[in-house]
């Protein structure tokens, strides 16, 4: 799956080729996988297609959103970190679903996905742990066999998720080739998924081949619709800003793609900068370059061969060479602006934040927050920031 385009003209021939084709945003997206897996794809996509068009279907996702989830997660005035900042600011508090992260609201439908084609075995990649997480909790839900591929370092620093998800009956299978993080628990299981077609790969982010974005960002958009209705009830008016922290996507995507036709409002998207340089980084928009990468052609961190490289981010859920196409889109488009957050920085914002709204952010999400009180430093202006989960796993590491 680690296929990269090598030369200026293998791209120029992908753009011109796959523009505004479907399974692309722009020139970026598209399915470059082996011959085997073609047709799963393209079953998988219709399976989608009809499921999301299918009332009864819909009706049973919101069900469990409701039910199981807790959704609607609450959009909330954080007032001492407003006056703090200078600018008002709201947190849409994902952190507070079921399983404590954005995670559970992708893995609710595609469980309903599988469950509708038939599976019989899941198989997933997680950084930080929560897609981890979020998995094993549906797939005992449903009672269907999982796979959990995980790097071996993410194994490491994220043990408490671990053993939730081993708790909850899934079998966490160590990655250990290259930086064993998530780029290489993904190579994983795409590489199992090559092995086993018969497997439902439930991807978590927004990355891979068509139609996995498409899938991942249907069933994130609820993060972006509840906040868009949720700031008019509140404030009477849209934000000036909103805010999420960017691995492959998946959190950020979801808040987003409610705002895009609002074009007064900005949109940041906080890359985990590691030390902020090359190459302990993982800011993929801000240092990649267009390329082939785990079956899709998005930005992506290659060395001066052109071949990905190992990222860093002190965030496990951060720490991925490659990004979401549409993220790439937006990037091109200037629709949507990214910076790089470093690991300081990001640690300073998760101990801002839980000192002044006793509100533990995930280290991840804690990079959206220290952009946004860089940005909105004394501007006075209305912002969200996506908390995309809770910091219960990181407290041990950071204090």
């Amino acid at each position: 799956m680690n296929q990269t385009i090598n030369n200026e003209q293998s791209n120029t021939e992908v753009k011109e080729k796959n523009n505004n084709k479907p399974g692309y945003y722009g020139e970026y997206g598209g399915a470059f996988v082996p011959e085997s897996l073609v047709q799963n794809l393209e079953c998988l996509n219709k399976a989608f297609v009809d499921a999301i068009n299918d009332e009864n279907f819909v009706k049973e996702y919101f069900y469990y959103l409701k039910n199981f989830v807790g959704r609607p997660s609450p959009l909330y005035y954080a007032r001492n970190l407003s006056n703090y900042c200078g600018s008002k600011i709201y947190l849409k508090r994902e952190d507070l679903n079921h399983t404590g992260a954005h995670k559970i609201n992708n893995t609710v439908g595609q469980i309903l996905l599988a469950k509708r084609m038939g599976a019989n075995e899941i198989i997933a990649e997680t950084g930080a742990g929560q897609h981890g997480v979020a998995t094993a909790t549906v797939t005992a839900l449903f009672g269907i066999k999982c796979k959990i591929f995980m790097g071996a370092v993410d194994i490491e620093r994220q043990k408490s998720n671990v053993n939730r998800m081993k708790l909850l009956g899934a079998e966490v299978i160590p990655a250990t080739t290259g930086s064993a993080t998530l780029k290489d628990a993904v190579d994983a299981a795409f590489d199992y998924y090559i092995k086993h077609p018969d497997s439902y790969y439930m991807i978590g982010s927004h990355v891979g081949p068509h139609p996995f974005p498409n899938i991942v960002g249907y069933f994130q958009k609820v993060i972006g619709d509840e906040a868009y209705k949720q700031i008019l009830e509140e404030e009477g008016r849209m934000p000036d800003s909103i805010f999420a922290c960017i691995g492959g996507g998946s959190n950020s995507i979801g808040l987003f793609q409610s705002f895009l036709n609002e074009k007064d409002v900005k949109i940041y998207g906080a890359e985990g900068g590691g030390e902020g340089f090359l190459p302990k980084t993982a800011a993929t928009i801000s240092f990649g370059k267009p390329s082939v990468f785990q079956g899709t052609y998005s930005y992506c961190l290659v060395d001066e061969k052109n071949n990905p490289m190992e990222s860093y981010s002190i965030a496990a859920g951060l720490d991925y060479p490659g990004i979401s196409p549409q993220h790439s889109f937006l990037k091109d488009s200037g629709r949507a602006q990214y910076h790089i957050i470093t690991d300081k920085e990001a640690i300073n914002a998760f101990k801002q934040l839980s000192r002044l709204e006793g509100i533990i952010p995930a280290i991840e999400s804690s990079h959206a927050v220290a952009l946004a009180l860089k940005l909105l430093k004394d501007k006075n202006e209305l912002a969200i920031i996506n908390i995309s989960g809770r910091g219960d796993k990181d407290a041990e590491r950071i204090s």
